[in-house]
């Protein structure tokens, strides 16, 4: 992702209307229920607050507040829009279904899976940051533990978003898959340190 002076300059200049107008104050509160529509393009549209879901057959994917909105891409470019569709096709595919919401609370990923397992009926949820970052959590587990972490988010692929979705699923259905693997870059680290500190 490119990032330049001016784009960097416009979060800052949203983020700080957004503090002077008490909106950060209102939205402490809120969870929203979102749902991601079209193929090509990722569309989220709030349809209230979220609620604890009863099916047990349900997996739910937490996305941070800019996800899709003020953010549409990762650090590397990679769409949101594949990256939800690539973690929702894993879930379906092991016969359940996915459930998105858009957290207001934090853009932490760990808090954010928490919450989102808090819930998920099957009590499995995933956080997604908008860099990229994702991880698989369960609700008894406290908010920094987790079933499997993904934090090299540049090293990440579609296929292994994918996987992710999958193993969520599995972990709902009262399985203990064998983690996702992944690459590991010592470099990744400080090559995108900077994208990922704005991010």
């Amino acid at each position: 992702m490119q990032l330049n002076e001016d784009t960097i300059r416009q979060i800052v200049v949203s983020v700080l209307e957004d503090m002077s107008e008490g909106s950060v104050n209102s939205n402490t509160n809120k969870q929203s229920n979102s749902v991601a529509v079209k193929s090509g393009d990722l569309s989220i549209q709030e349809i209230g607050l979220a609620e604890e879901g009863k099916s047990n057959d349900e997996v739910v994917i937490a996305v941070g507040p800019a996800f899709g909105d003020k953010l549409s891409k990762t650090m590397i470019d990679e769409k949101h829009a594949n990256i939800l569709r690539e973690i929702m096709a894993g879930i379906e595919e092991e016969g359940l279904k996915a459930r998105v919401v858009k957290n207001y609370i934090t853009a932490d990923v760990g808090f954010m899976g928490h919450q989102a397992a808090q819930l998920s009926g099957s009590g499995i949820g995933v956080g997604l940051q908008s860099k990229g970052t994702i991880l698989i959590h369960q609700k008894d587990l406290n908010p920094l533990a987790n079933l499997e972490l993904f934090p090299q988010a540049p090293l990440l692929t579609l296929k292994t978003y994918r996987q992710i979705g999958k193993n969520a699923a599995r972990y709902a259905k009262g399985e203990n898959p064998d983690p996702v693997p992944t690459q590991n870059d010592q470099m990744a680290r400080p090559k995108y340190q900077a994208i990922s500190a704005v991010l």
